[in-house]
């Protein structure tokens, strides 16, 4: 429906209104309620603020001047939820939560201004918008605890569970939560993504939590318009559809006092009970889903009457008219002179700066601080403490190690330097992991920091999110590379956008480490050998560390820590389960993959930075440029050419995003030849990026690359005929040495 007809409708309808007796303001405005008149009015204003910012919105878009019309127009009733809330309450709000925003704003003690303002400001995308300055219209703001959210199909719902398991666990391990230890989170969302595998895996891990006897205070708002976009939801679907683990409230989301009352029932059941609860509003949604809709192609003119009908803006103001709070021209008067206030406050936000240059978009996106990272990275335990971690017996002293055993060790003295890290995800407590990894890492830190999860990746994420945004610093394991992909948006949508979206206000400090490439002995399948990387790769500003050798991998874990605690840097660790246990290079017992451990005293000078590559030799005749398992082929296939009177050096990228381009173009410069061996495949795969960053950077010598196949890996040894082989980059390296 347009918006002059929405008008239209309210104005008739107010002027139609027949006033009741005057009454105090100070006194509940119905029985069985807490809610004054004084406070109804106050919400009541905060609900015209809301309608007339989306009236504003359609005008700007008309001018050229604005650029988002998603409104909030027939669930201004979200506005009493605000109400019923404390301002140090979390909130991750749904893009209909005009009026919530409003009202939060008044009450952490703003003016009425501002909270409009910051509105108008996103409409207009200008930069001097307070959270995303211009790059997308959200609601946020770090001092209103609101937490931006840019998604539209609930993916910040495992976000949300994981803020309220995040809130529980920082006071138990006494560390410093920027919420209060009774806070509760609050998450509202739309009818149709009830149904998305994302927000049912928000509410299953609540649930999950809660039914283990653990903290989970998240009060979860369905606002149902029973609209997504024009797909209706069916009646009675979200009663019948909710989740029996979440205690469930509802309310006429159209009125006022129905809706703070009942919100004030599932706060209190959340906050005592710091169990997770559902409220179900039954809104309308006005004016369409965005100014682009046009609703008459897929609803009837009875359907459009009947949401008019239930206008939260028009019986918002038949209860102050008929308690006696008001008259209807009082509140005629009053809408028009908020009207014309608003739309002069849109226009001068239209005149507002905008971004004007892509540094200043990208800006927030990864702030890098290399000095930074270096000191964070050389941060060790206190040395009895660290002896105690270690019983008595440091990695140092151990001998060498393989890759595995480097990645436990690092976790340990990671643990042990640093209270606010937790290491979990589907079996790495008790078991230590499908490989072994963390083994002991529980009996050691114990279950409050090292634990198992449910098994969906959807909910290691969100919980990793929820923790990074409160205080944490989260090590979730994905336990395959191919499992990564049920759960990439939790990435790519949720983790890697915050910062962007909120200049730096919200972090997501976190590492995943994730098992995977192929070449598993004995073992195998698609879902346990997956080479793909390509949809990391392409997610702006997410780090990406590809060790292959026991050293760097301890020295490469501890900078993605230290890049995680100093930028909030949002950290892949990708491990190659076949290197794992790797102990010998050229011949069985040569002991040539392991590596000792260094000290803390030496951390420092063992330092990998991000972006920076290792070089194997000094030959000149050819640079093999390789990653992960490749590394270990390429080292080999070098060994027997220089055997033969070739000289080849070997460049392991170690980092696949950023690549390490300088380090990159300095080797291939040194040769003029440069064979680049990439186990991921060769559509999409990482052999591309370095083809283009070598051309870019203007090198003018021989590139040739060889690949695994376009292929899924199947099961057994048929696998060899799809993957990168020795063999393979022997006689392609071959082929350039003529």
């Amino acid at each position: 429906m347009a918006r002059d007809s929405v008008e239209t409708h309210f104005l008739k309808a107010v002027a139609a209104l027949r006033p009741g007796p005057p009454r105090d303001p100070g006194l509940p405005v119905a029985e069985g309620t807490t809610l004054t008149g004084r406070r109804c009015a106050e919400l009541y204003e905060y609900q015209l603020g809301s309608r007339l910012l989306d009236i504003a919105a359609r005008v700007l878009r008309e001018q050229g001047e604005g650029f988002y019309t998603i409104g909030s127009a027939g669930h201004e009733g979200n506005a009493a939820v605000a109400a019923a809330l404390r301002t140090t309450d979390p909130a991750l709000l749904h893009y209909r939560s005009g009026g919530f925003y409003l009202a939060r704003s008044a009450a952490a003690g703003r003016l009425p201004e501002e909270g409009l303002r910051d509105v108008l400001l996103g409409l207009a995308a200008s930069s001097e918008e307070p959270i995303a300055g211009g790059r997308h219209k959200v609601f946020g703001h770090p001092e209103l605890a609101v937490i931006p959210q840019t998604s539209t199909i609930a993916s910040h719902l495992p976000r949300a569970a994981g803020v309220a398991f995040a809130l529980e666990r920082a006071r138990r391990l006494g560390v410093r939560c920027p919420w209060p230890g009774d806070a509760i989170v609050v998450c509202s969302f739309g009818d149709a993504s009830v149904n998305h595998a994302t927000a049912l895996s928000g509410f299953n891990t609540a649930a999950y939590g809660a039914h283990q006897g653990l903290a989970m205070p998240v009060l979860f708002v369905c606002e149902d318009n029973g609209l997504g976009i024009s797909v209706r939801t069916p009646d009675g679907w979200i009663e019948s559809a909710h989740h029996p683990g979440l205690a469930y409230f509802q309310a006429d989301g159209a009125d006022m006092v129905a809706v703070y009352e009942a919100t004030l029932r599932a706060a209190e059941h959340v906050r005592t009970r710091r169990a997770p609860a559902l409220l179900h509003l039954r809104t309308v949604r006005l004016m369409g889903h965005a100014g682009s809709d046009v609703e008459s192609s897929y609803r009837t003119k009875r359907e459009i009457d009947a949401d008019l009908a239930r206008d939260p803006l028009v019986t918002g103001a038949a209860l102050l008219v008929q308690a006696g709070l008001s008259t209807p021209d009082e509140l005629l008067s009053r809408y028009e002179t908020t009207r014309e206030h608003v739309l002069k406050m849109a226009l001068e936000s239209a005149r507002r700066p905008r971004l004007s240059s892509a540094g200043e978009v990208m800006a927030p996106l990864a702030p890098r601080r290399p000095d930074l990272v270096a000191a964070a990275a050389t941060v060790a335990a206190e040395p009895q403490v660290r002896t105690r971690a270690f019983n008595g017996t440091p990695p140092e002293s151990e001998g060498a190690l393989t890759l595995s055993q480097a990645i436990n060790r690092t976790l340990a003295d990671t643990l042990a330097a640093h209270p606010d890290v937790l290491v979990f995800g589907e079996d790495v407590g008790r078991k230590g992991g499908v490989y072994g990894v963390t083994r002991g890492l529980q009996k050691r830190f114990g279950a409050s920091r090292v634990f198992d999860t449910l098994l969906d990746e959807q909910a290691v994420l969100g919980l990793a999110l929820g923790g990074g945004v409160s205080g944490l610093v989260p090590v979730p394991e994905i336990q395959y590379l191919a499992y990564l992909h049920n759960a990439l948006d939790q990435i790519r949508g949720e983790a890697a956008t915050l910062s962007f979206f909120s200049r730096g206000a919200y972090r997501n400090p976190m590492v995943v480490r994730v098992a995977g490439y192929a070449y598993q002995k004995g073992f195998g399948g698609h879902f346990h050998n997956d080479d793909s990387v390509a949809a990391l790769r392409d997610i702006p500003g997410l780090v990406i560390a590809s060790p292959a050798r026991p050293d760097d991998a301890a020295a490469m874990l501890r900078t993605c820590l230290a890049s995680a605690r100093a930028d909030g840097s949002v950290c892949v660790f990708l491990e190659p389960i076949a290197l794992y246990n790797t102990r010998d290079m050229f011949e069985d017992g040569d002991n040539g993959w392991l590596a000792p451990y260094a000290p803390p005293a030496r951390w420092g000078e063992t330092h990998v930075p991000l972006g920076r590559a290792r070089t194997y030799g000094d030959g000149r005749d050819l640079t093999i440029v390789t990653f992960g398992n490749g590394l270990r082929m390429s080292l080999r296939a070098a060994v027997r050419l220089t055997s033969e009177g070739h000289s080849c050096r070997v460049l392991d990228l170690r980092w696949l995003s950023p690549l390490p381009t300088e380090d990159l173009m300095r080797a291939a410069e040194l040769t003029g030849k440069v064979l680049i061996a990439d186990e991921t495949r060769r559509t999409g795969g990482v052999s591309e990026g370095v083809m283009t960053e070598l051309l870019d950077a203007g090198f003018t010598g021989r590139i040739a690359r060889v690949t695994s196949r376009d292929s899924f890996i199947p099961l057994g040894d048929a696998a060899n005929h799809v993957l990168l082989s020795e063999t393979d980059i022997e006689e392609a390296a071959r082929k350039m040495l003529g």
